[in-house]
């Protein structure tokens, strides 16, 4: 029972974290309130203040949709012994004595109460408030939140909040009323630590005692046949309920509607896409696309022949393209997506391909001119935007974009500006587009004349329900083949919680990579002690691991000072220098002009020499399963093989130190996806980049509730086959628009 953010339930009865009884609130008469009513108008201004300012929600629909984490039993006891220091924490427990003595030091007093649970004892401890010794007097039970700290040894938590049961419900022993208030689970809600638990759940009885009926957006046969409960009798027995099995029921029904509504709204807005008609792109006999093919010095992969037969199709139709494209790391999507580019300049379009780093931009453009070579380059004239080009270059820039000159523009956010202009946007497409925002992508598009068509690009793996609940309006590529002639890469862990000793000999193991003539890189999560890097890190992806960070300044002043690196050329590489500091930086590595790049993660997408042979990464238990798999391709991408080192001072069997096993045990990316999806289990699969907020999933959990999400998705298809305006489901059609105003719905609508 740990780890909530400083809260306590809504148990019924006397004290707060002030110790007092307060008077509850005016009950509400029934019909006051229905879903779309503010919040401000039903718990009044200071409280739904409070609330938005803690959650974000403004409505009574949203806060009746902020669901109790878990459910405490008032007879139920914590172990007290298991609580971690420094974290929140929210404990049902048992007072067995308190005490007040002076202080010697200054005048005033201390309280301390000693609870149990039965086995291990926790300290209360409370500066000048000895009138609590009314409140907490022993064998009371109640809810007590705080954070754990240790003094002399003993764990206390200091100034909690709290939440006594009240004495006067505890009726006659073998009562069936008290049986039932003793039996009654008590929710424990998301808390912060302004917005306790039990003051969650006062307001949420307030809203409950005063809605109205609620529509159902599930359709009545769709309830049935899933034997689910009314909407409104789902939203009672989760925040009320009377026994163990109204919570569970009341979680599945909600579960279910929210898997539901999300499909409904993912398969709508697929439909609405294919409403709008575009302009047909076809590739013409001895163009563009057919000279690039023929120069090819490779044969591509059948995946690859594959995929690229889907975009082809796509673009011949006169309905905007939405294709997400996900490969392997070096599966070559970029040659997937160069191919896309010429048959749109061969219809007389131009392409914009938007890059989430300077660096990677800067990559694309070098990596596309030298693919279409010296002739084709001449006449599609690629060109690259970005902020921090000089002032010349970027007005050049611009009036190619602008007068069509320019078939390819390549950039980064500075594309979606407003003095960016284009002759024909035919196509978009959107490199590592979880690195983007919605409203950022939702700009370049509208620079079309006609909707654009695009093509969305992700080395990240997706497992299929993530795909069905994020990009369910997407068509899905999938690219895993790699090309031939890679050499493969080797993989470690090294441990250095169990073997210390053996960080000297990762950087002999660089240096004798360095003598065989080839290059590395060291990635480090920080780019000076506790600055961590700003362009590249996963959002909670490893959240688990404290402590400072190894930085890109530490290690290469480690590097320089180790005598087998005297005469190696070593350089940072990180997103606080200048674009041309990276990119000088970069054209130097890809020269063979540096030996090792000492980076943080951006270098993670889109960097190819082919030449470098070491990936070592310092503190690989701080950064995520999908970008440690994309740091580890950066290397073994010729004829060299790769060699890469995870250097983790994380525990064996902790969370963090699986995420790097996991990743050391296979190159497969897809299963990778698959174990992350595992490790992570109710984390944001959404993304706070990715959805513009936080995750607006509630109960929802895609490493869960796969089949759950395939069966929500094949009813709603039924549903609006039969009714695709919903013009026989209002209420179903008002559940999907509250769920477009939330702050992932961008995404849904516009991704």
């Amino acid at each position: 029972m740990t780890g909530e953010n400083a809260g306590a339930t809504g148990a019924r009865g006397t004290g707060s974290g002030t110790g007092t009884t307060k008077n509850a609130a005016a009950a509400p008469a029934p019909g006051s309130y229905t879903l779309d009513s503010k919040l401000s108008g039903a718990l009044g201004g200071r409280t739904a203040q409070a609330i938005e300012r803690a959650f974000g929600y403004a409505t009574v629909g949203d806060l009746l949709a902020h669901y109790p984490r878990r459910y405490a039993l008032r007879g139920e006891l914590t172990a007290l012994a298991s609580l971690p220091l420094d974290e929140n924490v929210t404990i049902v427990a048992e007072v067995l004595e308190v005490r007040v003595r002076e202080m010697r030091q200054r005048r005033g007093s201390i309280l301390e109460a000693k609870i149990s649970d039965g086995t291990g004892i926790l300290t209360l401890t409370f500066f000048n408030q000895k009138w609590r010794e009314n409140d907490l007097r022993p064998g009371r039970r109640g809810i007590f939140a705080g954070k754990v700290g240790d003094y002399k040894g003993n764990r206390q938590l200091a100034h909690p909040d709290y939440e006594l049961f009240d004495e006067s419900e505890t009726l006659t022993a073998g009562d069936a009323a008290a049986k039932r208030w003793a039996e009654a689970p008590i929710p424990i809600y998301p808390a912060t630590g302004t917005l306790a638990s039990w003051q969650l759940a006062k307001s949420i009885a307030l809203l409950l005692e005063g809605l109205g009926p609620v529509d159902d957006p599930l359709p009545a046969d769709v309830r049935e046949r899933r034997s689910l409960l009314a909407h409104r009798s789902a939203l009672e027995q989760i925040h009320r309920p009377e026994r163990e099995s109204d919570w569970k029921a009341a979680r599945r029904t909600l579960r279910f509607t929210e898997a539901f509504v999300l499909q409904t709204a993912l398969l709508e807005r697929r439909a609405e896409l294919r409403r709008h008609t575009t302009t047909a792109r076809h590739p013409s006999a001895g163009g563009s696309l057919e000279r690039f093919d023929a120069s090819l010095p490779f044969s591509l992969t059948g995946d690859q022949q594959a995929v690229g037969a889907e975009i082809t199709d796509d673009l011949e139709h006169p309905v905007p393209m939405n294709r997400l494209v996900q490969g392997e790391v070096g599966s070559g999507k970029t040659v997937v997506a160069l191919r896309a580019m010429l048959a749109v300049a061969d219809s007389g379009g131009q392409s914009a391909l938007l890059a989430p780093t300077e660096v990677l931009a800067g990559q694309h453009l070098r990596s596309i001119a030298r693919m279409l070579g010296p002739d084709l380059s001449a006449e599609l004239m690629p060109t690259l935007l970005t902020g921090q080009l000089p002032v010349a270059d970027r007005r050049k820039a611009l009036l190619r974009a602008a007068a069509g000159q320019s078939r390819i523009v390549i950039g980064t956010h500075a594309l979606i500006g407003d003095a960016v202009s284009f002759a024909d946007l035919g196509l978009v497409v959107v490199d590592e587009q979880h690195r983007f925002g919605v409203e950022q992508r939702e700009a370049l598009r509208l620079k079309g004349q006609h909707p654009p068509h695009v093509l969305v690009l992700t080395a990240t793996p997706i497992p299929r329900t993530v795909a069905m609940t994020v990009f369910g309006d997407l068509d899905v590529s999938t690219i895993r083949e790699l090309p031939a002639g890679r050499a493969g890469i080797e993989s470690h862990v090294v441990p250095l919680a169990d073997r210390p000793g053996w960080r000297a000999r990762v950087w002999e193991r660089l240096a004798e990579e360095l003598a065989e003539g080839r290059q590395g890189f060291v990635v480090c999560p920080a780019i000076e002690a506790r600055v961590a890097e700003d362009d590249g890190a996963e959002e909670g992806e490893a959240a688990d691991v404290s402590g400072p960070a190894a930085s890109v300044a530490s290690v290469l002043a480690e590097l320089t000072a180790h005598p087998r690196f005297a005469d190696a050329r070593v350089a940072p590489l990180h997103g606080r220098m200048s674009a041309d500091e990276k990119d000088r930086t970069m054209r130097a590595f890809a020269a063979g002009e540096l030996d090792v790049l000492v980076a943080t993660t951006v270098i993670e997408v889109g960097v190819d020499v082919p030449n470098a042979s070491a990936m070592v990464v310092v503190d690989a238990d701080r950064f995520g399963v999908s970008q440690l798999h994309q740091l580890r391709g950066r290397v073994g991408r010729g004829s060299v093989p790769g060699l890469c080192l995870l250097v983790t001072s994380a525990e064996a069997g902790s969370l963090a130190r699986q995420r790097v096993e996991a990743v050391a045990a296979t190159l497969d990316g897809f299963e990778l996806a698959r174990v992350d999806l595992e490790l992570r289990q109710e984390g944001d699969v959404l993304g706070a980049t990715q959805s513009g907020g936080r995750s607006s999933l509630k109960l929802l959990r895609v490493a869960r509730d796969g089949d759950l999400i395939a069966d929500a998705r094949d009813l709603a298809e039924e549903v609006l086959a039969a009714d695709p305006g919903l013009t026989a489901h209002p209420a179903l059609a008002a559940a999907v628009r509250r769920r477009l105003d939330d702050e992932s719905s961008g995404y849904l609508s516009k991704g």
